[in-house]
């Protein structure tokens, strides 16, 4: 590997970059979309947002009590301000959907009056039960997942970095998961990778991340003219009144089937690299 790529930095004349490489398999998964309650239905890819919570995950970075985000410090060199320079890249795929069901627990006055007749009653069958009553729920689940990060950031050191703590997570604050808690990943491979700008065409099987504001230095690429649901994905937030508020970034959501545009491509796994700028400015 050569020193240029090694640093992270970008060779103009070879229209090639260098990057971090994350492959991680989930043999079940779930990511969440919002304002799905009943039937909560799942992306097919993690927002970045999801992936940015992991990496914040393994750096060992926190939110703090009574401040917006974890640091507030300004032209700070911390590993949180570095996260919010990194420029991200998402695809992946899954073997099937299914569907959970379960009960959750409603705590309603109402919904404890459906369920055991009366407020002062708590016995169901001649057996006492929790106060409130149950509503179903169906979660959309994915099955056999393998999910594909790229990252990419001006500073090689903090990809050195979170490479390091991917290989040894001994900051963590929670074991390393994608998407719900349980959802926990086996990274299968990390890697530093040169990318290279390639014409793209065809169906690459996977699904993409394809965002408007894109990291394309020496590429060609029109985002209108892109196949692909449109989606506003979560990426940031600051803690207000105890509420997360998050940016949003336009992307859409492409199934593999690309042609005719010019981006970077990983000639491994023989797929294209869509990098996100997260953060504008």
């Amino acid at each position: 590997m050569t020193l240029a790529i090694r640093k992270g930095k970008i060779r103009m004349d070879t229209k090639t970059i260098g990057g971090l490489k994350i492959k991680i398999y989930q043999p079940q998964s779930h990511y969440r979309m919002p304002f799905t309650y009943q039937r909560r239905h799942t992306y097919p890819l993690p927002p970045y947002s999801t992936v940015l919570g992991l990496i914040a995950n393994i750096l060992g970075i926190r939110n703090l009590p009574d401040q917006e985000e974890p640091c507030i410090k300004e032209n700070c060199n911390c590993s949180y301000h570095k996260l919010k320079q990194i420029k991200m890249s998402i695809c992946g795929k899954f073997q099937a959907k299914s569907t959970e069901y379960i009960w959750l627990r409603n705590l309603s006055k109402n919904a404890h009056i459906g369920r055991f007749g009366s407020i002062e009653n708590r016995f169901v069958a001649g057996h006492i039960e929790h106060i409130g009553g149950q509503s179903l729920c169906l979660i959309d689940i994915l099955n056999d997942v393998q999910i594909l990060i790229y990252l990419y950031h001006h500073d090689y050191t903090f990809l050195d970095e979170i490479k390091q703590k991917f290989e040894n997570p001994a900051n963590r604050y929670s074991p390393l998961h994608l998407g719900r808690a349980e959802d926990w990943i086996v990274i299968k491979e990390l890697e530093d990778i040169e990318l290279e700008v390639h014409e793209t065409n065809g169906n690459y099987g996977y699904f993409f991340w394809i965002p408007e504001r894109i990291f394309n230095i020496g590429c060609k690429f029109e985002f209108d003219k892109i196949n692909g649901l449109i989606y506003n994905l979560t990426t940031f937030y600051k803690i207000k009144d105890g509420v997360r508020n998050f940016d949003y970034i336009k992307t859409k959501l492409n199934d593999g089937n690309l042609g005719d545009i010019s981006t970077y491509f990983d000639t491994k796994e023989k797929i294209p690299i869509f990098f996100a700028d997260l953060k504008e400015g």
